[in-house]
C-alpha cells in the first residue's frame, strides 16, 4: 500500500525536454517510476534517449540500459497515448495555470507543480479548477512525492530511504530529505513535499486522512514551519480523526517577528503564525513535537520497534 503513488502510477512529464525536466526525468527513471512520455508541442514526435543508472533505492527490477521516452505536441495526445494518471510540471511559472487545466481537462488523476514563483492568483484558480474536476494538486513549489522503492514523482532523492511504516508529510524539501536520512533505518511508506506557498493544492489535513487509511503506515512525521494556520487546522485534525502517533517538528523557532523565511507562506505576524503556538496546538492534540529534527527523529525512532 502506498499514498497517492504507487508501482502502477503512469507518469507523464510536462517540460520534460527543458534542463530541469531532463535532469529528474532521469532521476525518476533510475528510481524505477513508471515515466511513459513528455510534453513539448515544438518537439512532438520525438524521442528522448536516457541512460538508466538504478539509484540504491530502485527496485529490484530495474536494469541498466537505455530507456526512450516519447514526446508529445499536448498532454490529452500524450494521455491518449499512454494512459498516463499522473504529471509533473517542470514548466515556468508563468505557464503553470494553463499547464495544470491541460493535464486535467485530459483526465489526469495527480498533477505535480514543482515550480516555484507562481502567482498566488494563479494557484488559487488551478488549485480550484483541479478540485472541482476531481484532481489533486501536489505544490506549488514543492519537492514532489515519493514511495520508497516503487516510485518517484519530483525531485526527492530515492537513495536516501527504502521502504518502511512511516509516513512523512512535510512543508519543507530540505527538512524532508533529512527526515528521511535521519529515519533511513525504518523507512516509509509514502513521503510527500506539500511545499510552503500560502496557497496550496494538498494540505497537511489531506495528508494526515490518506495515512491515517493507509493500512502500510503506523507512523506520521510532520514537519511544519512558521507563518499561517496550517498546523494549528492539522492539530484540530489529529485530535478529531488521527488515531496513529504523529510526531512533528516546526521550523524556524528562532524567525524574527515579521521576517519571511524560506517560503513565501512562512511568515510571523504578531503572535500569530509562531512556532510556540503551532507546537502548544499540536501538543494539546497528542502529537510528540521534538525541538529539533534530530530530537523530532529520536522520537519517532521511540514509538515504533526496531526493525530486526
Amino acid at each position: 500500500m502506498s499514498v497517492f503513488l504507487n508501482a502502477n502510477s503512469r507518469v507523464l512529464v510536462q517540460g520534460m525536454t527543458g534542463s530541469q525536466g531532463m535532469k529528474h526525468t532521469r532521476r525518476m527513471l533510475n528510481s524505477g517510476t513508471r515515466v511513459v512520455g513528455g510534453v513539448n508541442p515544438r518537439k512532438a514526435g520525438t524521442t528522448v534517449e536516457f541512460e538508466v543508472q538504478p539509484c540504491d533505492g530502485a527496485p529490484p527490477h530495474l536494469c541498466v540500459g537505455t530507456m526512450c521516452v516519447p514526446v508529445y505536441g499536448s498532454v490529452p495526445e500524450a494521455c491518449a497515448a499512454t494512459s498516463a494518471d499522473v504529471s509533473v510540471l517542470f514548466v515556468p511559472a508563468a505557464a503553470v495555470k494553463e499547464a495544470v487545466f491541460e493535464a486535467v481537462d485530459a483526465g489526469v488523476r495527480l498533477v505535480i507543480v514543482i515550480t516555484e514563483g507562481v502567482p498566488v492568483a494563479d494557484s488559487v484558480e488551478f488549485i480550484g479548477y483541479a478540485r472541482a474536476h476531481g484532481t489533486k494538486v501536489i505544490g506549488p513549489n514543492c519537492p514532489g512525492i515519493i514511495t520508497p522503492g516503487t516510485s518517484n514523482a519530483g525531485i526527492i532523492p530515492a537513495d536516501i530511504t527504502g521502504a518502511g511504516p512511516i509516513g512523512l508529510v512535510s512543508k519543507s524539501g530540505t527538512l524532508t530529505y533529512q527526515m528521511m536520512y535521519e529515519l533511513s533505518d525504518f523507512g516509509f511508506s509514502t513521503c510527500i513535499g506539500i511545499g510552503g506557498d500560502p496557497v496550496i493544492g494538498t494540505t497537511f489535513i489531506d495528508a494526515l486522512a490518506a495515512f491515517e487509511d493507509d493500512p502500510s503506515t503506523d507512523l506520521i512525521v510532520l514537519i511544519g514551519e512558521i507563518g499561517g494556520d496550517a498546523e494549528e487546522r492539522a492539530a484540530a485534525f489529529i485530535t478529531e480523526h488521527v488515531t496513529k502517533p504523529v510526531v512533528a517538528y516546526i521550523a524556524g523557532v528562532t524567525a524574527p517577528k515579521g521576517k519571511t523565511m524560506g517560503h513565501a507562506g512562512a511568515i510571523v505576524s504578531g503572535d500569530f503564525g509562531t512556532a510556540a503556538t503551532k507546537k502548544r496546538a499540536l501538543e494539546a492534540a497528542g502529537a510528540h513535537v521534538g525541538q529539533s529534527p534530530s530530537e523530532a527523529a529520536c522520537m519517532a525512532r521511540s514509538l515504533l520497534p526496531r526493525r530486526r
